[in-house]
């Protein structure tokens, strides 16, 4: 457009100059005629007034006879002159370019006055279709009032590489303790909440067609697998029974899902007809171990499904053919996970934590037991419809939040942030169908059903400290009192637990507050969170029992080794209305204890099998509320008072002696400065005034 522009208006400005040359030859031309006009005009004038002046005295009579003379004298003199017909031309021909030119002047003029131009607004408009907000830049209308207007976008901003296939992606978030499924149009910013039921909603799998939507949810009371057909906008219940069903797999030909369900406690694959006119079917070749997480691949014959049928956590296929079992992965020291098929089915992307570090990594599914390839660090893999991205989702612990991710895989190109999602987010999907336009506008901008799940009651105090402790009401603990800060979200946090587990699981623990003076157990930070009133500990024997009321999962994050804690449901409650079954292998701290010598070294071992029953995440429920797990102290293997699976704490971004400082005045603390000698200083009367009467805490009376 610029070369265009440019050359017109050179070609433009030939034309001007040339016609302004011509007019100046014109001009010059029909001046100079002018002045010979001029000088036959003026010359009879002037020699008539000479006449008339040297005559004057003669009368009247001569002076009429001469006059009468010059006149015929002067026909005679214009019957011989005659004009050249070149200067005629010359003079004709310069009055049409004058003409010419102020015509092409007020031409101008007139298509450039801005009080003839009509106002015309662009709008640009976002997936939704409602106008999207813009820079806004000044124009003065015909009254001559300036009115704001969206700066008008030329050209769009073309997607980056990983994008260029566009779709639909939908995700599992979860926010304000609720897990919903969202959906993002590749090229919007705005994901559209697609669940908005009280209940969770999770596992999204798009149908072959992405017309559908299958996903497992408790809305009816315990999990089971539903479909929502998006253009007719209808729920469709697929499973009836009391059994756990969760991760829905598509067949290529849109008429079976695969899924996982806890029966006879075992968790095993089943399939079953979307029309629903067959019953479910299990999946020949399942173990007694727990088989789980299935994908069904692009040409309909294998089955990609997690297992733990050789002591860890493996991807394996199974052939729909010959009904035959192998192990992809094979990896004794990694636990895969999120199988996920390549649309030409030839490679499998998963994702696992490997080294510290959640990774994606991809592997051929011909060459089982080959070495996979690590794409990017992240989790929940899911393949774009080209099969040349891959998208993923990864924490950042700094920032509290998330990124879904696209990466190319078969071309060179930039790693895209497609959008910011909650902590957590997972179990990504991704079809070429565009989500339709309706289900966009219906349930765009809808918002959690819960907006906040505490409130903390604070009444600062106009001196030092400014906070003081609150008892726990109906808590069992040594000092069961908290920060005034924190009090609340513990209270909320233990309801919504009694709720989860069927029993008050929070109702008794083993710490909520340590005094100041009291000296720590070997392998005890001595700077405790628990002597802020931020921290508490549920009774750390909750570990030993058959079943045991608690099992922990290890987890190895960066440099910190860090606990996962599942509290077993009530037993009334241990027929799939509350909780589900645990696919992760817990720790078995007491395994040191055996005279296992590798055991004892490693501070315990995997368990040999996975427990039965129904449990909840402790650790994500508590992480709803603020509630932050305690990573494991350096000395964990060889010091079971270092383990701190026991502990949660809540800093809201405080250091810990700022903590101390709410509910300490500054003389209490010098025990705690750099250079200060330690002595035994007591709590301020401040801080005293909402603690039960002392007493020892139970960490102390039992000796660690």
């Amino acid at each position: 457009m610029l070369l265009r522009a440019y050359r017109f208006s050179d070609k433009l400005g030939v034309v001007l100059i040339k016609l302004l040359v011509a007019l100046t030859d014109a001009t010059l031309g029909g001046l100079l005629a002018l002045r010979r006009i001029a000088v036959w005009l003026v010359s009879p004038v002037v020699a008539l007034t000479g006449r008339l002046f040297q005559g004057a005295a003669r009368g009247g009579v001569s002076a009429a006879q001469g006059a009468m003379a010059r006149r015929t004298a002067q026909r005679e003199i214009d019957k011989t002159i005659v004009e050249d017909p070149l200067r005629r031309q010359n003079r004709l021909l310069s009055g049409l370019v004058l003409i010419t030119l102020l015509a092409l002047v007020s031409i101008v003029l007139w298509a450039t006055n801005p009080a003839r131009q009509p106002l015309n607004i662009p709008v640009v408009s976002n997936v939704s279709g409602a106008p999207d907000p813009a820079v806004e830049t000044p124009l003065v209308t015909q009254s001559g009032v300036i009115v704001a207007l969206p700066t008008p976008v030329p050209t769009a901003t073309p997607l980056p590489e990983a994008l260029q296939v566009r779709g639909t992606i939908a995700y599992t978030a979860h926010e304000n303790g609720q897990s919903d499924i969202f959906a993002l149009p590749i090229g919007s910013r705005t994901p559209v909440r697609l669940t908005d039921d009280a209940a969770d909603d999770r596992d999204p799998s798009w149908s072959p067609d992405g017309r559908r939507l299958a996903f497992a949810s408790n809305r009816d009371g315990n999990w089971e697998l539903y479909i929502e057909d998006f253009p007719n906008e209808v729920v469709t219940r697929m499973t009836f029974d009391l059994a756990f069903q969760a991760r829905p797999t598509w067949s290529p030909d849109g008429l079976f899902i695969a899924y996982e369900s806890y029966i006879g406690n075992n968790l095993d694959i089943w399939i079953v007809r979307v029309d629903g006119t067959q019953p479910p079917l299990q999946v020949p070749g399942m173990s007694p171990a727990p088989d789980f997480a299935p994908a069904w691949s692009p040409n309909g014959r294998r089955i990609a499904f997690v297992s733990w049928r050789d002591g860890n956590q493996d991807i394996y296929l199974f052939n729909l053919d010959d009904q035959s079992v192998a192990n992809l992965t094979n990896t004794p020291l990694r636990n895969e996970d999120y199988p996920a098929w390549s649309p030409n089915g030839d490679l499998l992307a998963f994702s696992a934590l490997d080294e510290g570090i959640e990774k994606v990594f991809v592997q051929p599914v011909d060459q089982p037991g080959a070495p996979a390839q690590v794409v990017a660090g992240g989790r929940s893999p899911a393949w774009s419809p080209d099969g040349g991205s891959i998208a993923y989702t990864t924490d950042s612990l700094a920032s509290a939040s998330a990124q879904l991710i696209a990466a190319p895989y078969t071309d060179a190109g930039l790693i895209t942030t497609i959008l910011p999602v909650p902590l957590g987010a997972i179990g990504a999907t991704w079809t070429s169908a565009p989500l339709p336009q309706a289900v966009v506008q219906a349930r765009s901008g809808q918002r959690p059903l819960v907006d906040t799940l505490f409130v903390e009651s604070e009444e600062p105090l106009n001196a030092d400290p400014s906070y003081r402790l609150r008892p726990l009401n109906g808590v069992e603990a040594p000092y069961a009192a908290l920060s005034e800060r924190v009090n609340d979200s513990f209270n909320a946090l233990r309801e919504r637990a009694l709720q989860e587990v069927g029993w008050d699981f929070l109702g008794t623990l083993q710490d909520a507050f340590w005094d100041i003076n009291r000296l720590p157990e070997p392998g005890e930070e001595r700077r405790n969170w628990l002597m802020t009133g931020r921290a508490f500990a549920f009774n750390r024997n909750a570990i030993v029992g058959f079943p045991a009321p608690v099992e922990i999962v290890r987890e190895d994050i960066g440099v910190e080794t860090y606990w996962r804690v599942f509290v077993r449901v009530a037993d009334e409650a241990q027929n799939g209305q509350l909780g589900e079954p645990m696919r992760r292998m817990p720790w078995d701290f007491l395994a040191r204890e055996q005279r296992d010598v590798q055991a004892y070294d490693e501070g315990g071992r995997l368990r040999a099998e996975m427990p039965s029953g129904y449990y909840i995440d402790l650790t994500e429920l508590a992480l709803d509320y603020g509630w932050l797990r305690m990573p494991a102290g350096s000395e964990w293997r060889a010091n079971v008072n270092a383990v701190n699976y026991w502990m949660f704490y809540k800093p809201d971004g405080l250091t810990w002696f700022a903590a101390m400082r709410e509910i300490y005045g500054e003389g209490a603390l010098i025990n705690f400065a750099p250079t200060a000698t330690p002595t035994q200083v007591g709590l301020t009367a401040a801080t005293l005034t909402a603690l039960p009467p002392a007493a020892p805490s139970a960490t102390a009376e039992e000796g660690g």
